[in-house]
């Protein structure tokens, strides 16, 4: 199989509110937007541009026994400066906190989010791993790394 796109779709009790939240705090802008289902892509450019989706969780096009909002869901964001947007996510705009900032020792610092439907946002920096759990990672990684 060749797959030519991957994306999320968030099932959500509103979709309005959600698109507004991606759109002011995570940079997304709308791709296509009906009362049910909107498209979000980033702006940054055509290389580097990620793509999620937000459905109206009651919507007929779902099928019957999984119209409720996503469960078990945590969306990875990647970012340059996990302390910087910490400062802007948490300090400053007040969103809510799941899981404060911490270094872990596979290898990330982090905090977790939740947007307004529930649903976990994991806001990440790579740092470097612990020696043992280094070992859990590929060759590749590190030779991508330089």
């Amino acid at each position: 199989m060749k797959i030519n796109s991957f994306y999320p779709v968030v099932m959500t009790q509103n979709v309005a509110k959600s698109a507004e939240f991606y759109q002011q705090y995570f940079g997304f802008e709308i791709v296509y937007e009906s009362d049910w289902y909107v498209s979000l892509r980033t702006g940054e450019n055509q290389q580097r541009s990620y793509e999620l989706a937000l459905l109206d969780a009651a919507h007929p096009t779902v099928p019957a026994n999984y119209r409720k909002k996503a469960e078990g869901l945590i969306l990875n964001m990647e970012v340059d400066n996990v302390d910087s947007e910490y400062k802007r996510l948490v300090l400053d705009a007040r969103l809510t906190l799941e899981q404060d900032i911490r270094d872990e020792d596979f290898g990330q610092r982090h905090f977790i989010l939740s947007d307004p439907g529930g649903v976990l946002i994991d806001v990440i920096a790579m740092i470097q791993p612990s020696e043992e759990e280094r070992s859990n990672y590929s060759e590749a990684v590190w030779l991508q790394e330089g």
